[in-house]
């Protein structure tokens, strides 16, 4: 055991080691020509299960075995055949910041386990806010994820609905939060839904909220669900703006939603795990304007600021709204310490110190160059867009708000019943060929393909690839359906 402990022992076994593992990964690096392998999961299973993990081997023999049971059939982001999730490549000073975090293994939640790090961690909460444009006396804290960040948002809303005096305090606690409602556009996360249950809300307790043409939260909509809930003798407890929906990427009109918010004094929480990036753009920021009124926001490192998992932050307008997360232990956080921390802020306790991340991509690249890149990528979903319109069998489904471009395949004399069962199809079968993934989702209840680019290195001419794919993947299955019907 102690020859593999990271310590100054084994600095020279360490740095080898290290050295091997980049080799190995750069030279499979050159050698990755798409995006998946096509290996069904039977198939990958059985190279996996085939490992016996109570007979250690050496590092050689395990980064050999390392190429078949994962790198082989890893789906690759970097891949311009890759345009399916909001996953990112990766930028490579957050690489370099990889390697301290996980060799020095700070714990970001108690100074004495991070000392500066606790510091470089608040610097970029700073950052952030000011990005944002909250005042003096914001604050938030890193999570693992949009997910947990819109939870944490949701938590901090139910303890300040109970302290701006809008319940009874003669109901019981249960009786109380039956009463609670949360506000989204119908196109929201899933988290919301998550959050509410993990909350202990009614499973009613989220509201949908009509759409517009662009699939944006309609402000007269939310009006008429606010004033809709207090004739009821419920609570408004939390408005959900979204600022880039997962599938269309449309941003809620920030500004009249805070109106709403202010005048009913709800809670206003703003999902930018995906529109995050353009707080760093010099060309889109005013697309985020009216987010410096919210109570809260999510922002997702690891999708549009090129972070590697996991990197997300919550932040908040007032730094006392963090109070609903802390708790205090003799052993941890003692009240009468009087020294930084985070824990105080966070739902979790343990927790990597995943900021470093973005301060050595900062810190070697700048904010400016981040927001270029993201505003590349949208520049490429309206290119694309663009194609697809000329095309007599694709249709496209909206203009991009972001870097998704959502399709499907529907030549002439296909019906949309077809077409909804066609386009599935299509994605299986590309997925299965292994050179391009694309995702699928459904809008008002047909089926359509979606592109998500979010490599700043990919050029038309390969989303056209990946396009002509489509087509081709389409193609043949009408073909087959025709020929079983003639059949």
């Amino acid at each position: 055991m102690d020859s593999h402990v990271f310590s100054p022992a084994n600095a020279e076994h360490y740095a080898t080691t290290m050295r091997r593992g980049i080799d190995v990964l750069t030279d499979h690096l050159a050698s990755v020509e798409q995006p998946f392998s096509g290996r069904s999961v039977a198939d990958v299973a059985r190279t996996v299960d085939a490992v016996d993990l109570d007979q250690p081997v050496d590092v050689e023999s395990a980064l050999a075995e390392l190429r078949d049971v994962y790198l082989d059939d890893a789906v690759w982001f970097h891949d311009a055949g890759y345009a399916a999730h909001l996953n990112c490549p990766v930028v490579v000073p957050a690489l370099l910041a990889e390697l301290f975090v996980s060799a020095v293994n700070s714990s970001l939640d108690t100074w004495d386990q991070s000392a500066g790090g606790t510091l470089i961690e608040r610097r970029l909460v700073d950052w952030t806010t000011g990005r944002i444009g909250f005042a003096d006396g914001a604050d938030g804290v890193f999570t693992s994820g949009g997910t947990q960040s819109n939870l944490q948002a949701l938590l901090m809303a139910r303890g300040e609905t109970f302290l701006r005096g809008h319940v009874d305090p003669g109901l019981a606690y249960n009786e109380s939060l039956s009463r609670f409602r949360v506000f989204c556009s119908r196109d929201a996360h899933f988290s919301v839904q998550k959050s509410a249950t993990i909350l202990g809300l009614d499973a009613d307790a989220v509201v949908p909220v009509d759409v517009d043409a662009r699939h944006r939260m309609d402000p007269v909509a939310l009006e008429r669900a606010l004033h809709d809930c207090l004739a009821r003798g419920l609570v408004p407890m939390a408005v959900v703006a979204t600022a880039g929906t997962t599938d269309l990427g449309a941003i809620d009109p920030l500004g009249p939603v805070a109106d709403l918010c202010a005048e009913h004094g709800v809670w206003m929480h703003v999902d930018a795990a995906y529109g995050g990036g353009l707080l760093a753009s010099r060309r889109r920021r005013h697309r985020l304007d009216g987010i410096e009124r919210a109570d809260s926001v999510t922002v997702d490192f690891h999708k549009t600021f090129f972070q590697p998992v996991s990197a997300s932050a919550v932040l908040v307008r007032d730094a006392g709204a963090l109070r609903h997360v802390t708790y205090h232990a003799e052993y941890l956080n003692p009240r009468t310490a009087n020294l930084p921390n985070q824990v105080d802020k966070s739902m979790q306790t343990t927790r990597r110190f995943d900021a470093l991340k973005l301060w050595m991509t900062l810190r070697t690249m700048g904010a400016d160059a981040v927001g270029d890149g993201f505003d590349t990528v949208i520049d490429l979903a309206h290119a694309a867009a663009d194609w697809v319109r000329e095309q007599d069998d694709l249709l496209l489904r909206a203009e991009p708000e972001l870097s998704t471009v959502v399709l499907r395949y529907q030549p002439g004399g296909v019906d949309d019943d077809h077409a909804d069962e066609l386009n599935p199809r299509i994605r299986q079968a590309l997925w299965r060929d292994g050179r391009c993934v694309v995702a699928g989702t459904k809008v008002e209840g047909r089926s359509w393909l979606k592109l998500t680019l979010l490599n700043p290195a990919t050029t038309l001419d390969d989303v056209v690839r990946v396009l002509e794919r489509v087509r081709a993947a389409g193609d043949d299955l009408l073909e087959h359906d025709r020929q079983g019907v003639a059949s």
